[in-house]
């Protein structure tokens, strides 16, 4: 009867959490993709250098343009047929400009970019598990996505840059970029059971002293707002890949080539660190405390 009991409690325990190893000593890694608008593009690269390398991924997440490509990935597409819509891409594909007072681009055409991008659009059948995050603009929390639904709605929410585009109202919530409650996602990783978090950071310039425009002010505001949420990313992440995109513009489309061979490069230069992570042996990363933070 005891044994039974103890069996039980288990089982309990694993339907709570389905992504959790059975053996706790098994490493398990999460790809977290932040934010970047067009320099997220860089995150197709670093998933050409894992795949090459045989880096084992276990869940996915993302806000903003990471979402995107850790939808994309989630689903089945590879980083080859990834970067094939990524060269073709155009700002036009993802915005249809409108008149209103709160952005200057609906985000409906998005659907239909997904549409070819996306080899399923529902979390349940997604290859990998993937969380899509979105902030609310009225409590300022994060908003996490995944498991169960559609996908389209979440990605246009995590996407909407304030001023750029229309807030997207979902279950009673105005939702904005996932960007500006969350820069990378690391934490829902965590609590999908992963035991590593590999982080995709994709800088924004080191200084912007011609504000020329209202979107050049909000991507510093993004760029300042960043600074004070970095140290809990990075507490939660045991290696940390940093694209070196951060001259290029905000919807550089066209140096699409460029960002995807500077992500590869990164993810390269980070690989023997990513190496000790597999290694036979090596303990895994005690997560409680980073959890713990993450439900903070």
């Amino acid at each position: 009867m005891q044994r039974m009991s103890i069996l039980w409690d288990a089982a309990r325990k694993l339907i709570r959490n389905p992504y959790q190893s059975r053996r706790p000593k098994d490493v398990r890694i999460g790809l977290a993709l932040g934010g970047g608008f067009a320099r997220g593009i860089a995150h197709i690269g670093v998933l050409r250098a894992l795949e090459q390398h045989k880096v084992p991924i276990h869940a996915v997440a993302g806000v903003s343009s990471g979402s995107v490509v850790a939808a994309a990935y989630a689903s089945g597409a590879s980083p080859d047929s990834i970067q094939n819509v990524a060269l073709a891409m155009k700002l036009r594909d993802v915005a249809r400009f409108t008149l209103s007072r709160l952005g200057f681009a609906g985000t409906d055409r998005m659907v239909q970019f997904l549409g070819r991008l996306l080899k399923t659009s529902r979390f349940e059948d997604m290859r990998i598990p993937l969380a899509v995050v979105a902030t609310d603009l009225n409590s300022g929390k994060p908003v996490v996505f995944q498991d169960r639904g559609d996908v389209h709605l979440p990605i246009r929410a995590s996407c909407a840059y304030p001023g750029l585009f229309l807030p997207i109202e979902h279950g009673g919530r105005c939702l904005v970029d996932g960007f500006v409650s969350m820069e990378v996602p690391a934490a829902p990783l965590l609590r999908m059971g992963c035991t590593h978090v590999i982080a995709v950071n994709i800088p924004s310039p080191a200084d912007c002293k011609d504000f020329g425009h209202m979107f050049s002010v909000i991507g510093r505001c993004f760029q300042i707002l960043g600074t004070r949420t970095e140290p809990e990313w990075r507490s939660q992440s045991a290696v940390v890949i940093t694209p070196a995109v951060e001259e290029l513009d905000w919807d550089s489309f066209a140096s699409a080539k460029i960002m995807i061979e500077r992500g590869e490069q990164a993810a390269n230069a980070a690989m023997p660190a990513i190496r000790q992570l597999l290694e036979p042996g090596v303990a895994v990363r005690k997560v409680q405390a980073a959890v713990r933070l993450a439900d903070a």
